[in-house]
């Protein structure tokens, strides 16, 4: 063989090699961003961790009357302290990852679950400290517990040896009530957890009952009258806890309840969200956006002939209502301008079963009482009168949905809002939904593309920029009235009167936001969270898109793959952030559109 041959070929060889090399390099690379999108070297842990704390809490929690997924209300002594002893085992799983030599995807993964179990450790503590605020009003409460225990596994019980007990037990009951009556009022924190309890201590009691009566023939001879007769001297009971209750409905017109939490809890709750700013600075974020706003509103009642008086030409858009019947279609033509506008700027890609599966419902005229205006994820309700509403609220739900204030918002609750929000969430990166749900991601996203249409000139008619603008002050007020409300200086109907004189909502519409904003199940940020993880969204948008180093498709494919996750941390996976395991917030968002 001569020298010039054996060069060739080991020169092909090597060629060979190196090709071969890099296409093994490539599908790597491919894989591992595949294997990315769907989980990371830490996501086992969230999953299992979620699961868990889910199987503690149906174990110890009332077997039989529904299963309790998430945080419950409350929790029993003993389940308390099992979910305590589960997050201290978490946090020593998660000190023995290496987090240095993990991907940014895991280490954001392993940085959220540490923040989301101290966060939950914390509540933990300040519930153990309400439990031992009122066991004293509940000396009844260990022998309900034990019997519940006793059922857990089925144990073989005396009904006649229970039946002692439920009486025993109905006597601790009476004797609690007479002193509940003769007792000072009750404080509100202390009386809902109160409250709450009692419902937890009688779903335990009929669950366990339910399990052994009409089973066990001696059980179901003795023990029925005697639970009859504890189960009616509980709701006694809870009716004279309630009387006692210092709970606030606020006497200032409005007929709202609700529980202020204060400024240190509402920083704290800031802080536990990723969000590095105070109170004061998010009324003065709002102050700020609010200016903005009224200056494109003075100029969108300039071009409609109505010089300054800005409510005037707000009158003239509600008024613009489609008759009954015709809010369907009107949704429709709406959700089809809008999809035709982003898809001919290329401003996001989405599969096509997300825009073929999208539903639409009528909402009822009772949730319309709390939900004046549509709602939306994997199907659209649509708030419209029917004939059983009265002719002001028929008005008032009409001028409310009007095709000016409906513009913005069909898309926030559909493609790309929440629909393809909930889509996209369910198939990448899902165990993030159930552990890291956060509105700031949740109505962030959607919120986010309301301002995004807005800048790429999706309301072009002064009519449009109104409605446009109608909801940005909305949201610009749901961050001032709700810090006002939860700090102590605003009532509820100071709440209404803003959103109705600074806003221009119809007066039962404001009602109705300001009542499920402090009544309902929602959390204390729930309603500044949109505004705030919409301009949160639009500066990681600015720093990369505007930028030049992400197309607005690249951008929004790899924002919404990453599934629920503190802003920050959406950003720090797209900027390649360096981070430890100790990390702590700091990011200034807020600035860089004055």
């Amino acid at each position: 063989m001569n020298k010039r041959y054996l060069f060739f070929k080991i020169s092909f060889l090597c060629l060979v090699q190196f090709l071969w090399g890099n296409k093994v390099q490539a599908q790597t690379k491919e894989t591992l961003k595949s294997l990315y999108e769907q989980a990371t070297e830490t996501s086992g842990l969230v999953l299992q961790y979620t699961q868990d704390t889910r199987a503690v809490d149906y174990f110890y929690g009332p077997m039989g009357t529904g299963l309790r997924w998430g945080n419950p209300a409350v929790r029993s002594p003993e389940q308390l302290k099992r979910i305590i002893r589960l997050d201290q085992s978490y946090l020593d799983k998660l000190n023995k990852i290496d987090f240095d030599n993990i991907s940014i995807y895991g280490q954001v993964d392993y940085i959220v679950l540490k923040q989301k179990i101290e966060n939950d450790l914390i509540a933990l503590r300040n519930e153990e400290n309400l439990q031992n605020a009122i066991s004293n009003y509940i000396p009844f409460a260990d022998s309900i517990y034990f019997f519940e225990q006793t059922r857990r596994r089925g144990n073989t019980v005396n009904g006649q040896l229970i039946a002692a007990a439920l009486n025993n037990t109905l006597q601790l009951a009476k004797k609690a009530k007479i002193t509940v009556e003769a007792g000072p009022m009750i404080e509100e924190r202390q009386a809902k957890y109160l409250l709450s309890t009692l419902d937890d201590i009688n779903d335990r009691l009929k669950s366990s009952y339910n399990f052994y009566n009409t089973y066990d023939p001696l059980f179901t001879w003795w023990v029925p009258k005697s639970y009859e007769a504890l189960e009616k001297a509980l709701d006694d009971f809870k009716n004279t806890v309630k009387k006692k209750s210092d709970i606030r409905i606020f006497n200032d017109g409005s007929n709202i309840g609700g529980n202020p939490i204060g400024k240190e809890e509402l920083n704290r709750l800031l802080k536990s969200e990723m969000i590095d700013y105070s109170y004061e600075e998010l009324l003065h974020l709002a102050d700020q956006e609010m200016k903005w706003c009224r200056e494109q509103v003075m100029r969108a009642t300039k071009a409609m002939g109505y010089g300054t008086d800005w409510k005037a030409a707000m009158e003239k858009v509600k008024n613009s209502f489609v008759a009954p019947g015709k809010q369907p279609e009107l949704i429709v033509s709406l959700y089809n301008d809008a999809l035709n506008f982003i898809k001919k700027r290329n401003l996001i890609n989405f599969p096509s079963l997300a825009d073929e599966t999208w539903g639409m419902i009528m909402m009822t005229p009772q949730r319309q009482l709390v939900n004046p205006f549509f709602t939306g994820g994997r199907e659209i309700s649509i708030s419209y009168p029917t004939n059983t509403m009265e002719y002001e609220d028929k008005l008032m739900s009409m001028r409310g949905n009007n095709p000016y204030f409906s513009r913005p918002t069909v898309q926030h609750e559909l493609i790309p809002g929440h629909h393809l929000q909930f889509y996209m969430n369910s198939r990448y990166k899902s165990y993030r939904q159930a552990a890291f749900n956060t509105a700031f991601t949740t109505e962030g996203w959607s919120l986010y593309w309301e301002m995004l249409l807005f800048n790429e000139g999706f309301f072009k008619t002064p009519e449009e920029i109104m409605g446009a603008m109608f909801w940005r002050m909305h949201r610009c007020a749901r961050i001032t009235f709700s810090i006002k409300f939860q700090i102590g200086e605003w009532t509820p109907q100071q709440c209404v009167d803003y959103l109705v004189n600074e806003v221009g909502h119809e007066y039962a519409n404001a009602h109705a936001e300001v009542k499920r904003s402090f009544e309902e199940n929602y959390g204390p940020l729930y309603q500044l969270a949109y505004l705030i993880g919409g301009l949160q969204l639009m500066s990681i948008h600015h720093e990369l898109v505007d930028s030049g180093k992400m197309t607005n498709a690249e951008f929004h494919d790899k924002v919404i793959k990453e599934n629920h996750l503190p802003m920050e941390m959406v950003r720090a996976t797209l900027t390649n952030q360096k981070l430890n395991r100790d990390f702590k917030t700091s990011w200034k968002f807020y600035g860089f559109m004055k």
